[in-house]
């Protein structure tokens, strides 16, 4: 097992929709190096493309945090419902040291493959609802400061430019296409 290095604010990676997994075979190594990144981090959840990798594959574990034992491995997921509202401040691995309050659904719908395959359809509530949306609005691109108010994200405008410019992406290589290897 391995531990990964995370993609910072910055990356085009990060800002691209990520494709379906169709190989499944390969999953269970590159889910332990996952999770083995993620603790390092001390994260509650992963989305693949934070690594580098164009798969639309999240890791969660919520399990030191909430009621939830176990932890979760999501591929090729989508969520088809949501409902009632919450606001919490989220933090994330991509982007440290900024903490933003973001209003997500409460509940949600999530239909999702297992690591083996299997297709599922799940309801989630609480602290993993909130876990799963943050993620796979990861796996699409989209950043908490997407959520957040224009005034919001200008008072983090400094701390984004520092991230980027300390990950070594900069506005003249932004756009070039990054082709990762799994």
């Amino acid at each position: 097992m391995a531990v990964m290095d995370v993609v910072k604010y910055g990356n085009p990676i990060l800002r691209k929709k990520c494709a379906e997994v169709t190989d499944f075979d390969s999953l269970p190594e590159l889910v332990n190096n996952m999770f083995d990144t993620m603790y390092e981090e001390e994260g509650v959840g992963l989305a693949a493309n934070q690594v580098g990798l164009n798969l639309k594959l999240m890791i969660i574990d919520v399990s030191h945090m909430d009621e939830a034992e176990e932890t979760h491995v999501f591929v090729n997921g989508k969520i088809t419902d949501s409902w009632g509202e919450s606001i919490i401040e989220e933090g994330c691995l991509s982007i440290p040291e900024v903490r933003l309050e973001v209003k997500r659904p409460e509940f949600i719908k999530f239909k999702y493959k297992t690591m083996g395959g299997e297709k599922k359809e799940e309801e989630f509530s609480g602290l993993l609802a909130r876990a799963i949306q943050h993620e796979n609005d990861h796996l699409n691109g989209i950043f908490i400061i997407d959520r957040v108010s224009p005034i919001v994200r200008m008072q983090v405008k400094k701390q984004l430019k520092e991230i980027t410019k300390e990950s070594g992406i900069n506005r003249k290589n932004k756009d070039r296409k990054i082709s990762f290897v799994l």
